[in-house]
């Protein structure tokens, strides 16, 4: 380190734990800015800024638990690092406790078919088009809530005998997905960097059951608005 705070390539690896070839790549990739920052004293020699510690271990944890080539990784960090690690640090909270809180609520296979006498291919099936998806400590709590909304269907006469079978919750399944990539797309995009990461987390959470409550009811809404036009068309 010299005088100014600014840190030798060898000092650098050191503090991000990743090599200085790893390092140079970055940099002639513009990862790490356009080198405004980088003191060279000499054509060998160089000092770089501390703070490219942290953009240093952001660009490694991207590649290797995102999977995110360079390019996508030097086009979402742009010139706000910051922001960036702030996206990733919200969406690991969001992980966190949503893991946290469906492994408390488990209930193993036998369980699941004795409480809501499900027959055991519908279950298989389920788990096979990804609609359920049981760990060896059995179904956390949204699987449940799906068990018990197909028992419930079927207890109402929704039965394969007038042809709804299992298949017919992927209808929904496919509709939902580019919903749901939407919201978390403008969730993180409008709370990270603004609050901190827990209560960015706590807004999200918060969030949950009214998010609930407004796609059923206006389900009913649009569900009662096209029969009526299906009626009028006849």
């Amino acid at each position: 380190m010299n005088a100014d705070g600014l840190l030798k390539m060898s000092e650098l690896a050191e503090r991000s734990g990743v090599s200085a070839g790893t390092i140079k790549h970055y940099l002639r990739e513009g990862l790490l800015g356009g080198g405004d920052d980088v003191v060279r004293t000499s054509r060998n020699m160089a000092y770089y800024p501390p703070e490219f510690v942290d953009r240093i271990r952001l660009i490694k944890r991207l590649q290797e638990e995102r999977f995110m080539p360079l390019k996508v990784i030097a086009h979402v960090m742009g010139d706000d690092p910051e922001r960036m690690a702030a996206l990733v640090a919200l969406e690991d909270r969001i992980l966190e406790r949503a893991v946290s809180a469906r492994e408390g609520d488990r209930i193993s296979r036998a369980d699941a078919t004795r409480s809501y006498d499900l027959p055991d291919a519908v279950l298989d099936r389920l788990q096979e088009i990804g609609v359920l998806s049981p760990t060896s400590r059995g179904y956390d709590g949204d699987d449940v809530a799906i068990i018990e909304a197909i028992s419930r269907f079927r207890a109402g006469g929704y039965d394969e005998a007038l042809g709804f079978t299992v298949y017919d919750t992927l209808r929904y399944q496919e509709a939902l997905e580019p919903l749901v990539r939407e919201e978390v797309r403008i969730l993180l995009e409008r709370l990270a960097g603004e609050v901190s990461v827990e209560r960015a987390a706590d807004i999200i959470a918060s969030g949950a059951e009214p998010l609930r409550e407004l796609i059923g009811a206006m389900h009913s809404k649009l569900l009662l608005a096209e029969l009526r036009r299906q009626h009028g068309e006849r």
